[in-house]
Protein backbone atom coordinates (compact mmCIF):
# COMPACT_ATOMS: atom_id res chain seq x y z
CA UNK A 1 0.00 0.00 0.00
CA UNK A 2 1.48 3.52 -0.69
CA UNK A 3 2.04 6.13 2.23
CA UNK A 4 1.40 9.32 2.49
CA UNK A 5 4.65 11.00 3.68
CA UNK A 6 3.74 13.91 6.06
CA UNK A 7 6.56 16.69 6.47
CA UNK A 8 6.94 18.09 10.01
CA UNK A 9 5.16 21.83 10.94
CA UNK A 10 7.29 24.41 9.23
CA UNK A 11 10.55 24.12 7.22
CA UNK A 12 13.86 23.49 9.06
CA UNK A 13 16.49 26.31 8.73
CA UNK A 14 19.22 24.07 9.84
CA UNK A 15 21.77 21.82 8.08
CA UNK A 16 23.84 21.72 11.81
CA UNK A 17 23.47 23.46 15.31
CA UNK A 18 25.99 26.38 14.28
CA UNK A 19 23.25 28.07 11.94
CA UNK A 20 22.53 31.35 14.58
CA UNK A 21 19.29 31.52 15.43
CA UNK A 22 16.21 33.96 13.58
CA UNK A 23 16.06 36.66 16.56
CA UNK A 24 19.74 36.62 17.48
CA UNK A 25 19.60 40.76 17.31
CA UNK A 26 16.72 40.23 20.55
CA UNK A 27 17.75 41.05 23.57
CA UNK A 28 17.45 37.26 25.13
CA UNK A 29 15.36 38.54 27.82
CA UNK A 30 13.08 40.06 26.53
CA UNK A 31 12.54 37.41 24.46
CA UNK A 32 11.83 34.71 27.00
CA UNK A 33 9.71 37.80 28.45
CA UNK A 34 7.74 37.75 25.51
CA UNK A 35 7.88 33.95 25.36
CA UNK A 36 5.92 33.45 28.98
CA UNK A 37 3.42 36.97 28.05
CA UNK A 38 2.09 34.52 25.00
CA UNK A 39 1.69 31.35 27.16
CA UNK A 40 -0.37 33.39 29.79
CA UNK A 41 -2.37 34.79 27.32
CA UNK A 42 -3.14 31.38 26.76
CA UNK A 43 -3.82 30.17 29.97
CA UNK A 44 -5.81 32.93 30.38
CA UNK A 45 -7.89 31.77 27.26
CA UNK A 46 -8.39 28.28 28.59
CA UNK A 47 -9.24 29.91 31.95
CA UNK A 48 -11.69 32.25 30.85
CA UNK A 49 -13.05 29.37 28.42
CA UNK A 50 -13.72 27.03 31.26
CA UNK A 51 -15.60 29.28 33.71
CA UNK A 52 -18.11 30.69 30.83
CA UNK A 53 -18.88 27.13 29.67
CA UNK A 54 -22.21 25.30 30.09
CA UNK A 55 -21.49 21.81 29.89
CA UNK A 56 -20.74 19.59 32.20
CA UNK A 57 -17.27 18.33 30.03
CA UNK A 58 -15.54 21.18 29.64
CA UNK A 59 -16.48 23.08 32.72
CA UNK A 60 -15.70 20.33 34.79
CA UNK A 61 -13.82 17.65 32.91
CA UNK A 62 -11.64 20.11 31.41
CA UNK A 63 -12.24 19.21 28.46
CA UNK A 64 -11.07 21.94 26.01
CA UNK A 65 -8.04 23.63 25.12
CA UNK A 66 -6.46 27.08 23.73
CA UNK A 67 -3.51 28.14 21.89
CA UNK A 68 -1.66 31.26 20.28
CA UNK A 69 0.11 31.00 17.04
CA UNK A 70 1.76 33.19 14.50
CA UNK A 71 -0.03 34.18 11.17
CA UNK A 72 1.52 31.54 9.11
CA UNK A 73 -0.28 29.03 11.43
CA UNK A 74 2.69 27.81 13.54
CA UNK A 75 1.90 27.21 17.24
CA UNK A 76 3.99 29.69 19.98
CA UNK A 77 1.88 28.94 22.80
CA UNK A 78 -0.59 26.38 24.26
CA UNK A 79 -2.08 26.33 27.38
CA UNK A 80 -1.85 23.44 30.12
CA UNK A 81 -4.78 21.58 28.79
CA UNK A 82 -5.34 18.58 26.76
CA UNK A 83 -2.29 17.15 25.10
CA UNK A 84 -3.86 15.66 22.23
CA UNK A 85 -4.98 19.43 21.15
CA UNK A 86 -1.35 19.83 20.62
CA UNK A 87 -1.60 18.43 16.75
CA UNK A 88 -5.26 19.27 16.26
CA UNK A 89 -5.44 22.73 16.18
CA UNK A 90 -2.37 23.30 13.94
CA UNK A 91 -4.47 21.54 10.54
CA UNK A 92 -7.65 23.50 11.54
CA UNK A 93 -5.69 26.93 11.94
CA UNK A 94 -4.08 25.99 8.76
CA UNK A 95 -6.98 24.78 6.79
CA UNK A 96 -8.50 28.36 7.79
CA UNK A 97 -5.77 30.22 6.03
CA UNK A 98 -5.90 28.35 3.24
CA UNK A 99 -9.66 28.57 2.93
CA UNK A 100 -9.62 32.86 3.54
CA UNK A 101 -5.78 33.64 2.40
CA UNK A 102 -6.55 37.14 3.17
CA UNK A 103 -8.59 37.84 6.17
CA UNK A 104 -10.12 40.53 7.74
CA UNK A 105 -9.91 41.90 11.63
CA UNK A 106 -12.99 40.56 13.28
CA UNK A 107 -13.26 37.58 11.15
CA UNK A 108 -13.65 34.59 12.99
CA UNK A 109 -13.57 30.77 11.41
CA UNK A 110 -14.95 27.70 12.79
CA UNK A 111 -15.16 23.91 11.43
CA UNK A 112 -15.19 20.43 13.18
CA UNK A 113 -15.17 18.49 10.03
CA UNK A 114 -12.47 15.13 10.19
CA UNK A 115 -11.79 15.65 6.67
CA UNK A 116 -11.39 19.82 6.54
CA UNK A 117 -9.05 20.08 9.13
CA UNK A 118 -11.09 19.03 11.95
CA UNK A 119 -10.44 15.87 14.04
CA UNK A 120 -14.04 14.53 15.20
CA UNK A 121 -17.56 15.99 15.42
CA UNK A 122 -17.55 17.04 18.96
CA UNK A 123 -14.18 19.09 18.91
CA UNK A 124 -15.28 22.56 17.08
CA UNK A 125 -12.36 24.37 16.57
CA UNK A 126 -12.82 28.54 16.70
CA UNK A 127 -10.28 30.36 15.09
CA UNK A 128 -9.66 34.18 15.23
CA UNK A 129 -6.82 36.65 13.43
CA UNK A 130 -5.28 39.19 15.30
CA UNK A 131 -4.32 42.68 13.62
CA UNK A 132 -2.17 45.06 14.80
CA UNK A 133 -1.76 48.14 12.80
CA UNK A 134 -3.57 46.49 9.59
CA UNK A 135 -1.88 44.05 9.50
CA UNK A 136 -1.94 40.00 11.08
CA UNK A 137 0.07 39.97 13.28
CA UNK A 138 -1.17 36.51 15.23
CA UNK A 139 -4.28 34.26 15.48
CA UNK A 140 -5.54 32.68 18.63
CA UNK A 141 -7.50 29.48 18.52
CA UNK A 142 -9.75 27.24 21.01
CA UNK A 143 -10.98 23.87 20.52
CA UNK A 144 -13.87 22.38 23.02
CA UNK A 145 -15.25 19.32 23.36
CA UNK A 146 -18.97 19.61 22.65
CA UNK A 147 -21.32 17.66 24.60
CA UNK A 148 -23.94 17.61 21.74
CA UNK A 149 -22.93 17.84 18.31
CA UNK A 150 -26.59 16.26 17.03
CA UNK A 151 -25.94 12.11 15.37
CA UNK A 152 -27.90 8.85 15.72
CA UNK A 153 -27.16 8.91 19.63
CA UNK A 154 -27.39 11.73 22.44
CA UNK A 155 -23.80 12.86 23.44
CA UNK A 156 -22.95 12.38 19.25
CA UNK A 157 -20.37 9.90 19.88
CA UNK A 158 -22.23 6.07 18.78
CA UNK A 159 -20.42 3.51 19.29
CA UNK A 160 -21.87 1.48 16.44
CA UNK A 161 -21.84 4.32 13.80
CA UNK A 162 -20.59 3.00 10.42
CA UNK A 163 -19.94 6.33 8.03
CA UNK A 164 -19.55 9.77 9.85
CA UNK A 165 -23.02 10.96 8.45
CA UNK A 166 -24.36 9.20 11.62
CA UNK A 167 -22.13 10.89 13.87
CA UNK A 168 -23.76 14.24 13.69
CA UNK A 169 -23.82 18.16 12.35
CA UNK A 170 -20.43 18.45 9.71
CA UNK A 171 -19.13 22.18 9.59
CA UNK A 172 -16.90 22.50 7.17
CA UNK A 173 -14.51 25.96 7.47
CA UNK A 174 -17.05 28.98 7.77
CA UNK A 175 -17.28 32.61 9.09
CA UNK A 176 -18.73 32.57 12.04
CA UNK A 177 -18.47 36.50 12.06
CA UNK A 178 -17.42 38.41 8.63
CA UNK A 179 -15.02 41.13 9.66
CA UNK A 180 -17.27 41.28 13.35
CA UNK A 181 -20.66 41.01 12.23
CA UNK A 182 -22.38 37.59 13.09
CA UNK A 183 -23.19 35.20 10.35
CA UNK A 184 -26.68 34.24 11.96
CA UNK A 185 -27.25 31.62 9.47
CA UNK A 186 -24.29 29.52 10.91
CA UNK A 187 -26.28 29.94 14.17
CA UNK A 188 -29.24 28.76 13.26
CA UNK A 189 -27.71 25.66 12.15
CA UNK A 190 -26.30 24.74 14.86
CA UNK A 191 -29.36 25.80 17.54
CA UNK A 192 -31.74 23.21 15.05
CA UNK A 193 -29.33 20.59 14.57
CA UNK A 194 -28.51 19.48 18.11
CA UNK A 195 -30.77 18.06 20.80
CA UNK A 196 -29.33 20.78 23.76
CA UNK A 197 -28.95 24.34 21.76
CA UNK A 198 -29.15 26.35 24.82
CA UNK A 199 -25.53 24.57 25.98
CA UNK A 200 -23.99 24.25 23.02
CA UNK A 201 -24.53 27.55 22.51
CA UNK A 202 -22.84 28.56 25.85
CA UNK A 203 -20.38 26.80 24.91
CA UNK A 204 -19.66 28.37 21.88
CA UNK A 205 -19.90 32.06 23.54
CA UNK A 206 -17.29 30.51 25.90
CA UNK A 207 -14.88 30.07 23.10
CA UNK A 208 -15.35 33.02 21.63
CA UNK A 209 -14.72 35.22 24.80
CA UNK A 210 -11.58 33.64 25.06
CA UNK A 211 -10.02 34.30 21.56
CA UNK A 212 -11.75 37.86 21.69
CA UNK A 213 -9.98 38.05 25.03
CA UNK A 214 -6.30 36.82 23.44
CA UNK A 215 -7.38 39.56 20.92
CA UNK A 216 -6.72 41.96 23.24
CA UNK A 217 -4.00 40.86 25.33
CA UNK A 218 -1.73 40.41 22.58
CA UNK A 219 -2.63 43.89 21.35
CA UNK A 220 -1.35 44.80 24.73
CA UNK A 221 1.42 43.10 24.16
CA UNK A 222 1.92 44.60 20.75
CA UNK A 223 1.60 48.35 22.61
CA UNK A 224 5.12 47.79 24.44
CA UNK A 225 6.72 45.65 21.76
CA UNK A 226 6.57 46.59 18.21
CA UNK A 227 4.98 44.30 15.47
CA UNK A 228 8.08 43.65 13.98
CA UNK A 229 10.19 42.42 17.19
CA UNK A 230 7.13 40.26 17.99
CA UNK A 231 7.29 38.51 14.78
CA UNK A 232 11.31 38.26 14.91
CA UNK A 233 10.65 36.91 18.38
CA UNK A 234 8.16 34.42 17.30
CA UNK A 235 10.52 33.09 14.67
CA UNK A 236 13.46 32.78 17.25
CA UNK A 237 10.95 30.58 19.73
CA UNK A 238 10.48 28.50 16.91
CA UNK A 239 14.00 28.02 16.03
CA UNK A 240 15.05 27.20 19.73
CA UNK A 241 12.48 24.31 20.60
CA UNK A 242 13.91 22.83 16.96
CA UNK A 243 17.19 23.35 18.20
CA UNK A 244 16.75 22.03 21.73
CA UNK A 245 14.29 19.27 20.67
CA UNK A 246 16.96 17.61 17.45
CA UNK A 247 19.68 17.82 20.82
CA UNK A 248 17.43 15.24 22.49
CA UNK A 249 16.34 13.10 20.01
CA UNK A 250 20.80 13.19 19.02
CA UNK A 251 20.89 11.57 22.39
CA UNK A 252 18.71 8.40 21.50
CA UNK A 253 20.94 5.56 19.98
CA UNK A 254 20.36 5.63 16.18
CA UNK A 255 18.00 2.80 14.95
CA UNK A 256 14.67 1.42 14.37
CA UNK A 257 12.75 0.16 17.19
CA UNK A 258 8.87 -1.26 16.72
CA UNK A 259 6.51 -1.83 19.00
CA UNK A 260 2.50 -4.00 18.19
CA UNK A 261 -0.19 -3.22 20.18
CA UNK A 262 -4.04 -4.40 19.56
CA UNK A 263 -7.60 -2.88 19.95
CA UNK A 264 -10.51 -4.90 21.53
CA UNK A 265 -12.69 -4.55 18.36
CA UNK A 266 -14.33 -1.58 16.80
CA UNK A 267 -18.15 -2.41 18.21
CA UNK A 268 -19.16 -3.34 14.45
CA UNK A 269 -17.23 -6.60 14.39
CA UNK A 270 -17.29 -7.31 17.58
CA UNK A 271 -14.25 -9.56 18.95
CA UNK A 272 -11.85 -8.83 15.80
CA UNK A 273 -8.40 -7.21 17.32
CA UNK A 274 -7.59 -3.78 15.75
CA UNK A 275 -3.44 -4.41 14.78
CA UNK A 276 -1.59 -1.20 15.24
CA UNK A 277 1.94 -1.29 14.54
CA UNK A 278 4.87 1.55 14.58
CA UNK A 279 8.17 1.49 13.43
CA UNK A 280 10.57 4.92 15.08
CA UNK A 281 14.10 5.21 13.32
CA UNK A 282 16.32 7.73 14.80
CA UNK A 283 19.03 9.10 12.46
CA UNK A 284 21.04 11.60 14.43
CA UNK A 285 18.60 14.06 15.10
CA UNK A 286 15.79 13.00 12.69
CA UNK A 287 13.09 11.15 14.20
CA UNK A 288 10.77 8.91 11.32
CA UNK A 289 7.47 7.42 13.09
CA UNK A 290 5.82 4.43 10.24
CA UNK A 291 2.63 2.96 10.87
CA UNK A 292 2.91 0.99 7.93
CA UNK A 293 1.76 -2.56 9.26
CA UNK A 294 -1.26 -1.02 11.13
CA UNK A 295 -4.77 -2.59 10.25
CA UNK A 296 -6.83 -0.76 7.57
CA UNK A 297 -9.63 1.55 8.59
CA UNK A 298 -12.66 0.02 10.19
CA UNK A 299 -16.49 0.13 10.24
CA UNK A 300 -16.60 1.18 13.77
CA UNK A 301 -15.90 4.66 14.44
CA UNK A 302 -12.81 4.31 15.87
CA UNK A 303 -10.58 5.62 12.50
CA UNK A 304 -8.37 8.32 12.69
CA UNK A 305 -7.94 11.40 9.90
CA UNK A 306 -4.39 12.27 10.12
CA UNK A 307 -4.66 14.99 12.61
CA UNK A 308 -5.71 12.77 15.23
CA UNK A 309 -2.50 10.11 14.41
CA UNK A 310 -0.14 13.33 14.03
CA UNK A 311 -1.23 14.78 18.01
CA UNK A 312 -0.45 11.31 19.38
CA UNK A 313 2.90 11.12 17.55
CA UNK A 314 4.20 14.95 18.89
CA UNK A 315 2.85 13.77 22.08
CA UNK A 316 4.83 11.03 22.69
CA UNK A 317 7.99 13.10 21.00
CA UNK A 318 7.21 15.95 23.54
CA UNK A 319 7.00 13.11 26.55
CA UNK A 320 10.69 11.59 25.11
CA UNK A 321 12.28 15.26 24.85
CA UNK A 322 11.66 16.68 28.05
CA UNK A 323 9.03 19.03 29.21
CA UNK A 324 11.30 22.14 30.00
CA UNK A 325 11.82 22.74 25.97
CA UNK A 326 9.34 24.98 24.67
CA UNK A 327 6.43 24.03 23.80
CA UNK A 328 5.54 25.03 20.16
CA UNK A 329 5.23 24.13 16.21
CA UNK A 330 9.22 24.66 16.32
CA UNK A 331 9.78 20.88 18.08
CA UNK A 332 8.11 18.98 15.53
CA UNK A 333 10.29 20.02 12.64
CA UNK A 334 12.51 16.88 13.35
CA UNK A 335 9.88 14.53 13.05
CA UNK A 336 8.31 12.60 9.94
CA UNK A 337 5.00 10.93 10.25
CA UNK A 338 4.46 8.33 7.61
CA UNK A 339 0.51 7.35 7.62
CA UNK A 340 -0.69 5.13 5.00
CA UNK A 341 -3.68 5.94 3.13
CA UNK A 342 -6.97 3.90 4.00
CA UNK A 343 -5.80 2.31 7.34
CA UNK A 344 -6.75 3.00 10.17
CA UNK A 345 -4.66 5.93 11.15
CA UNK A 346 -5.51 7.93 7.70
CA UNK A 347 -8.87 6.80 7.09
CA UNK A 348 -11.24 8.63 4.12
CA UNK A 349 -14.43 9.73 4.10
CA UNK A 350 -16.81 8.71 4.78
CA UNK A 351 -15.17 6.43 7.75
CA UNK A 352 -16.60 7.21 10.97
CA UNK A 353 -14.30 8.77 13.47
CA UNK A 354 -16.19 9.78 16.71
CA UNK A 355 -14.38 7.18 19.12
CA UNK A 356 -10.92 8.19 17.73
CA UNK A 357 -9.97 9.35 20.83
CA UNK A 358 -9.14 5.72 22.18
CA UNK A 359 -7.58 5.12 19.18
CA UNK A 360 -4.61 8.13 20.04
CA UNK A 361 -4.49 6.28 23.13
CA UNK A 362 -3.47 2.87 22.06
CA UNK A 363 -1.22 5.08 19.19
CA UNK A 364 0.21 6.10 22.40
CA UNK A 365 1.24 2.94 23.69
CA UNK A 366 2.76 1.58 21.11
CA UNK A 367 5.11 4.91 20.25
CA UNK A 368 5.86 4.29 24.10
CA UNK A 369 6.27 0.51 23.64
CA UNK A 370 8.86 1.76 21.15
CA UNK A 371 10.74 4.32 22.67
CA UNK A 372 11.15 1.93 25.66
CA UNK A 373 13.54 -0.22 23.60
CA UNK A 374 15.57 3.03 23.12
CA UNK A 375 15.65 4.66 26.21
CA UNK A 376 13.84 2.68 28.98
CA UNK A 377 14.72 4.78 31.57
CA UNK A 378 12.16 7.60 30.01
CA UNK A 379 9.28 5.32 29.51
CA UNK A 380 6.41 3.89 31.56
CA UNK A 381 4.75 0.91 31.37
CA UNK A 382 1.14 1.06 29.52
CA UNK A 383 -1.74 3.28 31.93
CA UNK A 384 -5.08 2.09 31.70
CA UNK A 385 -5.27 3.29 27.46
CA UNK A 386 -8.59 4.75 27.12
CA UNK A 387 -10.31 7.88 27.68
CA UNK A 388 -13.81 6.27 28.84
CA UNK A 389 -16.58 9.22 27.53
CA UNK A 390 -19.81 7.89 28.57
CA UNK A 391 -23.26 9.94 27.69
CA UNK A 392 -26.62 9.25 29.21
CA UNK A 393 -29.33 10.72 27.50
CA UNK A 394 -33.09 10.85 27.87
CA UNK A 395 -35.80 12.95 29.12
CA UNK A 396 -35.97 13.95 32.67
CA UNK A 397 -39.46 13.04 33.84
CA UNK A 398 -39.86 15.69 36.58
CA UNK A 399 -39.10 18.63 34.15
CA UNK A 400 -40.00 17.39 30.75
CA UNK A 401 -36.23 18.33 29.04
CA UNK A 402 -34.16 16.44 27.32
CA UNK A 403 -30.83 16.03 28.86
CA UNK A 404 -27.09 15.04 27.69
CA UNK A 405 -24.41 14.79 30.38
CA UNK A 406 -21.07 12.93 30.27
CA UNK A 407 -18.62 11.18 32.43
CA UNK A 408 -14.80 11.08 32.05
CA UNK A 409 -13.79 7.84 33.32
CA UNK A 410 -10.28 7.06 34.60
CA UNK A 411 -7.72 4.54 35.59
CA UNK A 412 -4.26 3.68 36.93
CA UNK A 413 -1.24 4.98 35.12
CA UNK A 414 1.75 2.66 34.51
CA UNK A 415 4.60 2.47 36.78
CA UNK A 416 8.15 3.63 35.58
CA UNK A 417 11.62 3.42 37.17
CA UNK A 418 11.43 3.97 40.70
CA UNK A 419 7.93 4.88 40.76
CA UNK A 420 4.84 3.19 41.06
CA UNK A 421 1.70 4.15 38.58
CA UNK A 422 -1.20 6.96 39.77
CA UNK A 423 -3.86 5.79 40.83
CA UNK A 424 -7.17 6.44 39.56
CA UNK A 425 -6.07 9.60 37.01
CA UNK A 426 -6.14 10.28 33.18
CA UNK A 427 -3.16 9.77 31.68
CA UNK A 428 -0.87 10.77 28.31
CA UNK A 429 -2.64 12.21 25.40
CA UNK A 430 -5.63 13.54 26.91
CA UNK A 431 -5.76 14.84 30.97
CA UNK A 432 -8.76 15.47 31.46
CA UNK A 433 -10.70 15.46 35.07
CA UNK A 434 -13.00 12.96 36.09
CA UNK A 435 -16.88 14.59 36.63
CA UNK A 436 -17.83 15.16 40.21
CA UNK A 437 -21.11 12.99 41.72
CA UNK A 438 -22.41 16.32 42.51
CA UNK A 439 -21.99 17.68 38.85
CA UNK A 440 -23.81 14.66 37.08
CA UNK A 441 -26.52 14.45 39.39
CA UNK A 442 -27.57 18.06 39.44
CA UNK A 443 -28.01 17.61 35.99
CA UNK A 444 -29.98 14.81 34.99
CA UNK A 445 -31.91 11.80 37.09
CA UNK A 446 -28.57 9.83 37.24
CA UNK A 447 -27.23 8.99 40.97
CA UNK A 448 -23.58 7.89 41.21
CA UNK A 449 -23.65 5.14 43.66
CA UNK A 450 -20.26 4.47 44.22
CA UNK A 451 -16.93 5.48 43.18
CA UNK A 452 -13.95 3.54 44.57
CA UNK A 453 -10.08 2.41 43.39
CA UNK A 454 -10.28 -0.81 42.11
CA UNK A 455 -8.90 -3.63 44.13
CA UNK A 456 -5.92 -6.04 42.63
CA UNK A 457 -6.61 -3.93 39.50
CA UNK A 458 -3.02 -2.65 38.89
CA UNK A 459 -0.18 -4.81 36.89
CA UNK A 460 2.39 -6.46 39.57
CA UNK A 461 5.73 -5.45 39.67
CA UNK A 462 8.94 -3.64 41.55
CA UNK A 463 6.97 -0.92 40.84
CA UNK A 464 3.34 -1.50 40.59
CA UNK A 465 0.99 -0.24 38.58
CA UNK A 466 -1.61 2.76 39.00
CA UNK A 467 -4.94 1.06 40.53
CA UNK A 468 -7.74 1.66 38.43
CA UNK A 469 -10.98 2.25 39.45
CA UNK A 470 -14.65 1.19 39.64
CA UNK A 471 -18.00 3.86 39.56
CA UNK A 472 -21.48 2.80 39.77
CA UNK A 473 -24.77 4.70 38.34
CA UNK A 474 -27.84 4.32 38.33
CA UNK A 475 -30.57 5.84 36.82
CA UNK A 476 -33.61 6.97 39.02
CA UNK A 477 -36.52 8.36 37.30
CA UNK A 478 -37.31 7.51 33.39
CA UNK A 479 -35.60 5.87 30.49
CA UNK A 480 -31.93 6.62 28.71
CA UNK A 481 -29.64 5.40 26.95
CA UNK A 482 -25.65 5.24 28.12
CA UNK A 483 -23.14 5.04 25.23
CA UNK A 484 -20.47 2.87 26.44
CA UNK A 485 -16.85 3.34 24.45
CA UNK A 486 -14.23 1.06 26.43
CA UNK A 487 -11.10 -0.37 25.98
CA UNK A 488 -8.36 -3.15 27.13
CA UNK A 489 -11.60 -5.17 27.63
CA UNK A 490 -9.41 -8.23 26.03
CA UNK A 491 -5.93 -6.42 25.43
CA UNK A 492 -4.35 -5.84 28.96
CA UNK A 493 -1.73 -2.61 29.51
CA UNK A 494 1.53 -4.65 29.27
CA UNK A 495 4.40 -4.67 32.27
CA UNK A 496 7.67 -3.89 31.23
CA UNK A 497 11.17 -5.55 32.18
CA UNK A 498 9.62 -8.52 33.28
CA UNK A 499 6.29 -6.59 35.21
CA UNK A 500 3.30 -7.92 35.11
CA UNK A 501 -0.14 -6.70 33.07
CA UNK A 502 -2.83 -5.33 34.39
CA UNK A 503 -6.15 -7.15 34.56
CA UNK A 504 -8.61 -6.20 31.89
CA UNK A 505 -11.20 -3.66 32.09
CA UNK A 506 -15.07 -4.92 32.08
CA UNK A 507 -18.77 -3.39 32.42
CA UNK A 508 -21.82 -4.62 33.37
CA UNK A 509 -25.51 -3.27 33.64
CA UNK A 510 -27.65 -4.82 36.84
CA UNK A 511 -31.06 -4.83 36.10
CA UNK A 512 -33.47 -3.70 38.24
CA UNK A 513 -35.42 -7.10 38.01
CA UNK A 514 -32.35 -8.63 39.47
CA UNK A 515 -30.94 -9.84 35.76
CA UNK A 516 -27.20 -8.68 34.55
CA UNK A 517 -25.84 -8.04 31.14
CA UNK A 518 -22.34 -8.35 30.67
CA UNK A 519 -21.65 -5.43 28.37
CA UNK A 520 -18.50 -5.57 25.24
CA UNK A 521 -16.12 -2.68 25.03
CA UNK A 522 -18.26 -0.77 23.08
CA UNK A 523 -22.21 -0.20 22.71
CA UNK A 524 -25.22 1.21 23.46
CA UNK A 525 -27.67 0.71 26.35
CA UNK A 526 -30.71 1.08 27.03
CA UNK A 527 -31.62 1.92 30.90
CA UNK A 528 -34.59 1.82 32.84
CA UNK A 529 -35.72 3.10 36.74
CA UNK A 530 -33.47 1.56 38.66
CA UNK A 531 -30.99 -0.39 36.37
CA UNK A 532 -27.20 0.14 37.58
CA UNK A 533 -24.10 0.87 35.38
CA UNK A 534 -21.12 -0.91 36.43
CA UNK A 535 -17.95 0.13 35.04
CA UNK A 536 -14.50 -1.01 36.07
CA UNK A 537 -11.83 1.00 34.46
CA UNK A 538 -8.14 -1.44 34.27
CA UNK A 539 -5.02 0.09 36.13
CA UNK A 540 -1.56 0.47 35.02
CA UNK A 541 1.00 -2.33 33.66
CA UNK A 542 4.20 -2.99 36.15
CA UNK A 543 7.54 -2.28 36.13
CA UNK A 544 10.24 -5.34 36.80
CA UNK A 545 10.43 -8.50 38.68
CA UNK A 546 7.29 -8.36 41.21
CA UNK A 547 9.42 -10.68 43.54
CA UNK A 548 11.92 -7.55 43.85
CA UNK A 549 9.29 -5.41 45.15
CA UNK A 550 9.75 -4.81 49.27
CA UNK A 551 8.00 -7.06 51.22
CA UNK A 552 7.07 -4.08 53.63
CA UNK A 553 5.44 -2.08 50.27
CA UNK A 554 3.06 -5.04 49.84
CA UNK A 555 2.07 -5.44 53.10
CA UNK A 556 1.30 -1.21 52.43
CA UNK A 557 -0.59 -2.41 49.51
CA UNK A 558 -2.69 -4.96 51.56
CA UNK A 559 -3.53 -2.60 54.01
CA UNK A 560 -4.53 0.26 51.68
CA UNK A 561 -6.81 -2.24 50.03
CA UNK A 562 -4.89 -1.92 46.75
CA UNK A 563 -4.01 -5.61 46.32
CA UNK A 564 -5.72 -8.84 48.29
CA UNK A 565 -3.73 -11.42 50.68
CA UNK A 566 -4.39 -13.63 47.78
CA UNK A 567 -2.47 -11.21 45.26
CA UNK A 568 0.49 -10.84 47.64
CA UNK A 569 0.80 -14.42 47.47
CA UNK A 570 0.40 -15.21 43.91
CA UNK A 571 2.22 -12.12 42.72
CA UNK A 572 4.98 -11.20 44.79
CA UNK A 573 6.20 -13.96 46.77
CA UNK A 574 4.63 -12.35 50.63
CA UNK A 575 2.51 -14.77 52.51
CA UNK A 576 0.61 -13.30 55.08
CA UNK A 577 -1.19 -14.22 58.49
CA UNK A 578 -4.05 -11.95 59.39
CA UNK A 579 -2.47 -8.81 59.31
CA UNK A 580 1.40 -9.30 59.44
CA UNK A 581 4.00 -11.52 57.25
CA UNK A 582 4.57 -14.79 57.64
CA UNK A 583 8.65 -14.48 57.06
CA UNK A 584 9.62 -18.02 56.91
CA UNK A 585 6.79 -18.70 54.64
CA UNK A 586 7.69 -15.63 52.10
CA UNK A 587 11.13 -16.67 52.44
CA UNK A 588 10.30 -20.27 50.94
CA UNK A 589 8.02 -18.61 48.74
CA UNK A 590 10.17 -16.30 46.81
CA UNK A 591 12.91 -18.68 47.08
CA UNK A 592 15.84 -16.50 48.84
CA UNK A 593 16.83 -14.91 52.14
CA UNK A 594 16.77 -11.28 51.21
CA UNK A 595 12.97 -10.95 51.35
CA UNK A 596 13.09 -7.32 53.85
Amino acid sequence: MPCSRLPPTGSSVYDDFAVPLRGENVDPITQEVVRYRLSAIADEMETSLLRAAYSTIVKEGLDASAAVFDARGNNIAQAVSIPIHLGCMLPAVQTAIERWPTMQDGDVYILNDPYSGGTHLPDIAIIRPIFVDGEPLAIAATMSHHQEIGGMVAGSLPPTATDIFQEGLRLPPLKLFDAGTPVDAVFDILRTNVRTPDVVLGDLRAQLSAVDLANRRVAELAGEHPPTELHEIMDALLDQSEVLTRSRIGEIPDGTYEFTDYMDDDGIDVGEQIRIHAAVTVAGDQLTVDFTGTADQVRGPFNCVPASSIAAVYYVVRAITGADIPDNSGCYRAVDVVLPPGSLVNAQPPAPVNSRTATVRRLCDVLLGCFAQAVPERVPAASSGQLLVMNFGGTDPSTGRFYVTSELGVGGMGARPGLDGVDAVETDATNCQNVPAEAIEMECPVRVVSWTVETDSAGAGQWRGGCGTEKVFELTAGEATANYRGERHTAAPWGLQGGSSAPNSRAVVHRADGSDDVLPSKTMVRLGTGDRLRVLICGGGGYDDPLQRPVTDVLEDVRDKRITAAAAEEHYGVVLDGDAVDWAATEAKRGKGDVA
